[in-house]
C-alpha cells in the first residue's frame, strides 16, 4: 500500500539533492562525534533545528558539554562563532553593539556586537536580567539588529544556540514566554553514559584541547543549500490538517494555561521536514511530526497543576488520531 503521505510528484533533482546532502550529514555527525560523545540523537536534534533556521535552547546543569557541542558544530560546518558569558551585569549593547564617536572622522560610527556572526553561543542566558534576555528577541526573529534607528543586517546562517540552567540554581531569572517562542525546540544534553564518560576522559583530557584541531567538512554554502532545501520537502494536506489538530488540542484543553502560537504551528512542521530531508526522504511523516513535536510543544506551555510539558505533549500524541 502506497503513503498516503508521499510526495506525488516526484523531482529527480530534489532527489540529487537530498542524496547529497545525507552525504554530507554523515561526515558531519562522524566529525562531531569526534569530540561530542554518547549524544548522536541530540546532536541530530540541534543540527535538525539548524537546518529549518531555528533556534536552540539547552537546559542542563553545567558541566554536560553543551557549550563544546556548539563549538563543536561551528568548527565542522566552518562558519562564524562567537560566544557570550550572561551574567546579570551584562547591558543590551553588550550583545547587538552601539555607535562610537570616531576622534578622527568626528562621526559616531557602529561597532557591531557579538552577535554578528553566525553560530552565536548565549551561555547561560538565564542569569541575565529580562531587559538583557529581550535584546535578542529582534535579531532572532529578524536577522536584524536597529541601533538608534538604524537597521544592521546579519548574514546567514544565523543560529542562536543558548544554554539555561535549571531555575532552581541561585541567580537565575526566568526567560519571557516572547523569548522561549523564539527558541525553535528545547534540549537537555544529559549525562553521557559510562562507556561514552570514559572515552572523554582519554580524548579531553590532553594539552590541546581536541575542538582546536577539528577540520570542517562542509563549507557555509553547503550549510546555506541545507537550509534552502528543507522548505522543499513535501507536507501533505492530510499531514497539514494533522498538525492542526494536534496544536488546536491544546488550545481547547483548559489545564493549558498558556498554549501554543501559530508561530509553534510552523516551527512544528518546519522541523519535522528537516528530520524528513536528514532521514533520505523528499515528505513528511507522520513520525517525524510525533518525533519532534516535545521538543517544538512543550516548552511553549504552562500547565495547572503539577503536570509536565513534555508528558503532556507525548500523551496529546496518543489522544489525537491521524484524520
Amino acid at each position: 500500500m502506497d503513503d498516503p503521505f508521499r510526495n506525488p510528484h516526484a523531482d529527480p533533482e530534489l532527489a540529487q539533492a537530498i542524496a547529497q546532502i545525507n552525504e554530507e550529514y554523515a561526515r558531519v555527525m562522524a566529525n562531531i562525534g569526534q569530540i561530542i560523545l554518547g549524544k548522536d540523537d541530540v546532536v541530530k536534534r540541534v543540527l535538525m533545528a539548524m537546518c529549518a533556521r531555528g533556534h536552540v535552547l539547552l537546559l542542563d546543569v553545567p558541566g554536560v558539554g553543551k557549550t563544546m557541542l556548539a563549538r563543536t558544530i561551528a568548527a565542522t560546518i566552518a562558519v562564524g562563532f562567537k560566544r557570550i558569558q550572561f551574567t546579570p551585569d551584562l547591558l543590551p549593547i553588550d550583545i547587538t553593539g552601539s555607535n562610537v564617536f570616531n576622534l578622527r572622522m568626528k562621526t559616531f560610527e557602529f561597532q557591531p556586537g557579538p552577535v554578528f556572526t553566525n553560530i552565536l553561543l548565549a551561555d547561560e542566558i538565564n542569569r541575565a536580567t529580562p531587559k538583557t534576555q529581550s535584546s535578542l528577541l529582534e535579531v532572532m526573529a529578524e536577522r536584524q539588529v536597529t541601533v538608534e534607528g538604524e537597521t544592521h543586517d546579519i548574514d546567514a546562517p544565523f543560529q542562536v544556540i543558548a544554554t539555561m540552567n535549571p531555575l532552581e540554581h541561585d541567580g537565575t531569572y526566568p526567560l519571557p514566554a516572547a523569548q522561549l517562542d523564539r527558541f525553535m525546540v528545547r534540549l537537555s544534553m544529559g549525562y553521557p553514559p559510562a562507556e561514552a564518560e570514559m572515552r572523554i576522559l582519554d580524548i579531553h583530557l590532553q594539552v590541546t584541547p581536541p575542538v582546536d584541531d577539528l577540520q570542517p567538512v562542509i563549507g557555509q554554502a553547503d550549510f546555506l543549500r541545507w537550509q534552502h532545501t528543507v522548505p522543499r520537502i513535501y507536507c501533505s494536506a492530510r499531514l497539514k490538517q494533522y498538525v492542526v489538530d494536534l496544536v488546536n488540542h491544546i488550545r481547547a484543553d483548559a489545564s493549558a494555561l498558556q498554549s501554543v502560537s501559530p508561530r509553534a504551528t510552523l516551527m512544528l512542521v518546519a522541523m519535522a521536514q528537516a528530520r524528513a530531508m536528514l532521514d533520505g526522504r523528499d515528505f513528511v511523516g507522520v513520525d517525524d511530526v510525533q518525533s519532534v513535536a516535545p521538543d517544538v510543544l512543550s516548552h511553549r506551555l504552562v500547565l495547572a497543576g503539577d503536570r509536565v510539558g513534555e508528558a503532556y505533549i507525548r500523551e496529546l500524541l496518543t489522544a489525537v488520531p491521524v484524520q
